[in-house]
């Protein structure tokens, strides 16, 4: 640690969260249990996510590669949603193991996911909480332990459904860290978002 400040300080980690949905979802593909070219349908629970998206209907499938860079680069709350209920069985499910992977890694009792896309808790729920040094843990074992994570979040740039037919369209995602392309080496992580939390970069 170079620098720190507030290190311990509880907060809201708001889509940054989103790269335990990646690390949960890589150790499976690693441990031969997914696959990148799977494909994952699209449910109403994913079709009905609100915020960032990239417009996913339940008559659609993709891949997981696909889906991945969806929730990387537009931080696609429908994606993740996809993704978990794919993966994980139910949002309960895919939630589980994003905090099993907390306590694996070390993390303090402070960091509690809720959700697998960061959006603020509704009614009778709680909200995800973290601290910096602990998402700075995350972080770092990510990059260990999965090196091609730097394949999705340093992506500028990527349009989705680049083969749409009608009704649908290809969507150009511009992913929302705008440090990236302004100095040599920026290579991700990622960004969030919600009223609570202010601005997050990790």
């Amino acid at each position: 640690v170079l620098f720190e400040d507030g290190a311990d300080r509880p907060g809201y980690p708001a889509s940054m969260l989103k790269l335990m949905d990646l690390f949960v979802i890589l150790d499976r593909v690693q441990a031969g249990q997914l696959r990148l070219d799977e494909t994952v349908p699209v449910t109403k629970e994913a079709f009905d996510m609100g915020g960032s998206q990239v417009w996913l209907d339940p008559s659609e499938s993709f891949t997981v590669d696909e889906l991945l860079y969806a929730l990387m680069v537009q931080s696609a709350n429908d994606a993740a949603m996809a993704l978990a209920l794919h993966v994980g069985g139910s949002r309960e499910g895919f939630v589980r193991m994003m905090n099993d992977k907390a306590r694996e890694l070390g993390l303090s009792p402070v960091t509690q996911f809720q959700s697998p896309h960061g959006l603020p808790p509704g009614k009778g729920q709680r909200p995800d909480i973290t601290t910096p040094r602990d998402f700075a843990k995350l972080c770092q074992a990510l990059l260990a332990a999965h090196p091609q994570t730097l394949k999705y979040t340093s992506v500028q740039q990527r349009v989705f459904r680049p083969d749409a037919v009608a009704p649908f369209q290809p969507i150009t995602m511009g992913n929302h860290n705008a440090l990236l392309g302004t100095f040599s080496g920026c290579d991700g992580l990622k960004t969030g978002w919600i009223r609570a939390s202010g601005y997050c970069l990790a």
